[in-house]
This record gives C-alpha cells, sequence and structure tokens, in this order.
C-alpha cells in the first residue's frame, strides 16, 4: 500500500485513533481529508500535519450520525475532486448499562454512526476505488466484535456487524484491486470511556493509540484481513471459540456490571 500523494480519508480524525491515522499516514506522505464534528480541533491538527509534512489536508467538519451526512460528505469531495484512495470508517462511541435504561435516542445514534454510517461511506467510495483498480477500506471494529456483550448490548452488536461486513467485503474485493481490513483493538487510552461515561467499559490494560494504528498498518501492509493488537487482546477475542455462548456470555456479564456509586 503506497500512500504517499494519494487522498485518505479519515472519520472521527479528531483524537484518539483517528488522530493517529492522520498523523501515521501524513507521515508517510498521504494527503488527508479529516472528518469530525469539532471543527477547532480538526483545523488544528490539519495546520500541524501541513507544516510537519507538507502534505495537503482538508477539513470537513460533520456528524456522520444524522441521516444523509456520509452522501453530504461523498459529494463535498466530489466537488473538490478528491480521489480517496484509503478509507478509514474510524467514527463511532459506546454506551454502557442496562439497555432499557440507556437512552433510546443516544442508541439510535450509536447504531447510526457505527453502522449505517460505515455502510453509506463504503457503498459511496467503493465504487471509484474499483474503476481505478486501486483502494483500501480499513474499519474500525474492537475485541468487542467477537462475542455479545452484556450491557454494551448495542455497542458489541454493532462492532460484531463492522467485522463481519468487513470479512464479506475483503473476500468480494480481493481480487479487484481492493484491500478491505478490520482493525479490532481493546482498551485504547482516548476519549471513548470519557464519552462511555464509565472505567467499567474497560477491560485490561489500556494501549496507546500509536501504537494500535502502527500495529494496523503494519498489518495491512502485510495483506492481513484483520488485526488485534496486544496478545492478551488477542486471547481475550478468541477465548469465546474454546467455551459454551452462555459461558462466555456470564464472563462478559461479570466484566462489565454496573459499578455501584
Amino acid at each position: 500500500m503506497n500512500i504517499k500523494g494519494k487522498w485518505s480519508l479519515i472519520t472521527g480524525a479528531s483524537s484518539g485513533i483517528g488522530e493517529q491515522f492522520a498523523r501515521q499516514l501524513a507521515k508517510e506522505g498521504s494527503h488527508l481529508v479529516l472528518v469530525a464534528r469539532s471543527k477547532s480541533r480538526l483545523d488544528a491538527l490539519a495546520a500541524d500535519l501541513t507544516h510537519s509534512y507538507g502534505i495537503r489536508a482538508q477539513v470537513i467538519p460533520l456528524d456522520l450520525s444524522i441521516e444523509g451526512a456520509a452522501g453530504e460528505l461523498y459529494q463535498k469531495c466530489q466537488q473538490l475532486n478528491l480521489e480517496i484512495e484509503l478509507l478509514v470508517n474510524n467514527a463511532g462511541f459506546a454506551t454502557h448499562g442496562l439497555f432499557e435504561q440507556v437512552s433510546g435516542e443516544r442508541q439510535h445514534e450509536e447504531v447510526m454512526l457505527n453502522v449505517a454510517a460505515v455502510v453509506d461511506m463504503t457503498h459511496l467510495f467503493l465504487p471509484g476505488m474499483l474503476h481505478r483498480g486501486a483502494g483500501a477500506v480499513i474499519n474500525v471494529s474492537s475485541t468487542a466484535g467477537f462475542q455479545p456483550l452484556p450491557y454494551m448490548a448495542v455497542y458489541g452488536a454493532t462492532k460484531a456487524f463492522v467485522l463481519s461486513f468487513t470479512d464479506a467485503l475483503w473476500c468480494e474485493n480481493r481480487d479487484r484491486g481492493v484491500q478491505f481490513f478490520a482493525l479490532c483493538p481493546g482498551s485504547t487510552d482516548t476519549n471513548f470511556f470519557n464519552v462511555v461515561g464509565t472505567e467499567a467499559a474497560s477491560v485490561g490494560a489500556k494501549d496507546t493509540p500509536e501504537r494500535v494504528v502502527t500495529i494496523a498498518l503494519r498489518a495491512m501492509k502485510k495483506g492481513k484481513q484483520y488485526v488485534v493488537p496486544g496478545f492478551q487482546n488477542y486471547l481475550t477475542a478468541q477465548i469465546s471459540r474454546f467455551m459454551t455462548r452462555r459461558q462466555s456470555l456470564r464472563l462478559a456479564q461479570a466484566t462489565l456490571r454496573p459499578r455501584k456509586q
């Protein structure tokens, strides 16, 4: 994957894993389309990366959880004549607690951002990659995508969707010049848990966004289908293969049960 001089589009680029994708791709010489809700953070990041690496950066502030937002983003890229060589579907968030007690509106937004936006973005940008016979899509899933998660039912289901969706498109496109790749990190030191509103959703030691993205890009360049950064995270993701579904659910329940305040 030679991204130098090509355009990469990153959603959720204002912080955490998305910001690290921007930094590491800029270091490799990629021009960037930076997408998130916070224009001020994106502007600061764009200024930093253009100054440091001499690349071009286009800032598009947008809330991708809103119906039709992906289409609006695609049209802006078309108007700017930007051919996206690498699409990084990174934007997402989680909720935590008993399903019926978590805001239904918030969980709807979670599905729209974690699932619908990923599908819409991929559907819009993939044809151009296929037409050029080159391109790549990185979808950020999670170790949460490998088993159901009591108290994070919607989040676990959305990340399982992303992993299954990416696997299927990897198979469909592996001989068509477009690479699909799923990044499945465990707990990472980002604003993720601040948005969730509790550290009870954190499992194990937190990795750094820099290391997670470094591992992801290295694995993708080797042609891998997916990667789970960290040996402990990999074991966590695979443990359900050696347990009954009920055993796996009970383990996840004990780990993620809301803590008494």
